[in-house]
């Protein structure tokens, strides 16, 4: 690992990729040494802010899981941009009621139980990329809250002059693999679909292909021997259970009928004519 600065680091690499020359100081320790390094353009344009360089021999995953896990708390520092998100979660805070103004101005929530300030609910006071304010600083030190962490954070991976995203170091062999049967997958849908002949999709036609001769040998006289096998095993399979048969449906007695008495129904009145 070389950490210094970027200016003299660049000066190193540029040197380095400097021919030697009859004349200069060092050609007679160098012009037997020296050969040419075109990769090293990548990494002078890279040496740009708080940066440097980690050489590695072996598993890269491995040493990127070992600078992730490695960190150190840091307090809220006044002026400095957040690095991430800091909350105030409920709880008692052990402050005593005379310092409920630092919770005022900040917004938050209050309550005094057993002469302690109690806060109510979980509050947000730091936004990630956000200037850190005095009054935030000074309320995170009174909770003895160090929300950041010191740690070093991997920019770039370069390997035999290309530059990779360091993300593709936490790819597993296991997510490869599962990526490829998927591609394979979809190649063989497409396949399947279109008609146009791939090799994902060559066993499945071939599979397909038989279960169409063997349902045309169920069907007519003409058979073979791995349709035999089928006529064979569908013979000693245990015969599938019938619909159980309905039971009759019972009759409902039906209730006779009482005899509705007859009622004489009064036409009277229809032409109009009075009853005498």
């Amino acid at each position: 690992m070389i950490m210094g600065k970027n200016t003299l680091m660049r000066a190193a690499l540029t040197k380095k990729m400097t021919k030697p020359e009859e004349g200069d100081e060092d050609y007679e320790l160098r012009k037997d040494t020296w050969k040419e390094c075109p990769d090293l353009e990548h990494y002078i344009k890279l040496l740009r802010g708080n940066t440097g360089i980690i050489f590695v021999k072996g598993d890269l995953a491995a040493v990127k899981k070992t600078i992730d896990a490695e960190g150190r708390e840091a307090p809220a520092r006044i002026g400095a941009i957040a690095p991430a998100d800091v909350w105030i979660r409920a709880g008692s805070t052990g402050l005593d009621p005379k310092q409920t103004t630092f919770f005022q101005n900040l917004q938050i929530q209050t309550k005094i139980v057993k002469t302690q300030i109690e806060i109510v609910a979980d509050k947000q006071i730091i936004k990630e990329g956000v200037k850190i304010e005095s009054s935030h600083a000074a309320l995170l030190d009174k909770l003895k809250i160090r929300p950041f962490q010191y740690k070093m954070h991997i920019k770039h991976v370069l390997q035999d002059g290309a530059i990779f995203n360091p993300q593709i170091l936490d790819i597993t062999p296991e997510d490869v693999i599962n990526r490829m049967r998927s591609t394979i997958r979809n190649m063989a849908s497409i396949s399947l679909s279109t008609g146009y002949i791939t090799k994902p999709a060559i066993p499945h036609m071939m599979v397909n292909a038989f279960k169409n001769l063997a349902s045309v040998t169920f069907e007519s006289d003409y058979s073979f021997p791995l349709a035999d096998k089928l006529k064979e095993a569908a013979k000693s399979a245990p015969a599938a259970a019938g619909p159980a048969t309905a039971a009759a449906p019972a009759k409902a007695a039906e209730k006779e009928k009482e005899p509705e008495p007859e009622v004489d129904e009064d036409m009277g009145g229809l032409f109009g004519e009075e009853e005498y």
